[in-house]
């Protein structure tokens, strides 16, 4: 006879299925690794079935497990959500904008004093993510996301600005770049992008080596500081295009992609003027910044 499975077993094998590991679950819930893996085991042990199955070093969520888990994540999801709107009565909600990594380091962190100084009674809170996202568990307002990934029916999208790639450095090593004798600095997270971009310029040569780095943001930084050419979306370089820390001689080409922001449909209580605003001046700045030369 199978057993009601306690709500924090629940938790603990949605956020591992959602995450597709232990370890992160563990890190994400402030559990240990056994700890998680316990709760796995006890909750299948309560429902006598199978829902985790070992793949070489991962794991696989049986089918039983997948439905437990897409079960379980509309479940917060309400959950998150009924809480939201209880907290909205009574309270200002702060508005929050999730943007990219390297984006938000790199463009929108330098430029958000001009809005603080235009908006100084909107609370923002900004948090970094990549992807697609969950608004209601991840208790985000807005979204800003190169959009590389399908869009859900549910979200509104407003696009600021295409995505456009190219060659930056040091300006003492543009003689090298243009001449070859170069080392390409590429992102782990676009690992095909020297190659992509050397087919579309057949006739500039291969770099005699390629570093890889984990992120665009410490990629462009190792650029200005010398260490090699960095194919990189303009947006991340502009700032140091423009006070000559780089140069980008070939300049850059649009990828297909573009950037924008994402927010559900249903906005939530009390965040609607601060939003329009934060939206608006995403909107300008984006704007101001493809329009400079």
């Amino acid at each position: 006879m199978t057993r009601r499975p306690s709500l924090n077993d629940l938790r603990a094998f949605e956020a591992v299925a959602r995450l597709g590991s232990m370890r992160a679950a563990a890190d994400e819930l402030s559990l240990t690794h056994g700890a998680v893996s316990r709760r796995v085991a006890k909750l299948a042990d309560d429902l006598g079935l199978v829902l985790v199955e070992p793949a070489g070093r991962g794991l696989r969520i049986t089918a039983a497990g997948q439905l437990l888990a897409s079960t379980m994540s509309r479940a917060l999801g309400l959950i998150n959500g009924t809480i939201d709107t209880l907290q909205d009565r009574g309270a200002k909600r702060p508005v929050v904008l999730s943007c990219e990594r390297s984006v938000a380091m790199r463009w929108l962190i330098p430029r958000l004093s001009a809005f603080q100084d235009q908006h100084p009674d909107i609370d923002l809170h900004l948090s970094v993510g990549g992807g697609a996202l969950d608004f209601a568990r991840d208790s985000v307002t807005l979204a800003l996301r190169r959009l590389d990934f399908p869009v859900h029916p549910d979200w509104t999208v407003t696009r600021l600005m295409p995505e456009s790639m190219g060659p930056v450095m040091a300006p003492a090593l543009a003689a090298d770049f243009l001449s070859g004798h170069y080392v390409a600095l590429a992102s782990r997270t676009r690992p095909q992008a020297w190659d992509d971009w050397l087919a579309q310029a057949p006739a500039h040569p291969a770099p005699r080596s390629t570093r890889h780095l984990d992120h665009h943001f410490l990629m462009v930084q190792a650029a200005a500081a010398g260490l090699g050419v960095a194919l990189s979306p303009r947006i991340l370089a502009l700032d140091d295009l423009r006070t000559g820390r780089l140069v980008a001689p070939l300049g850059f080409a649009p990828d297909g992609s573009d950037y924008g922001l994402i927010e559900p449909r249903a906005t939530p209580a009390g965040a609607d003027t601060a939003l329009a605003a934060l939206k608006q001046w995403l909107v300008d700045t984006a704007r101001s910044d493809s329009d400079a030369a």
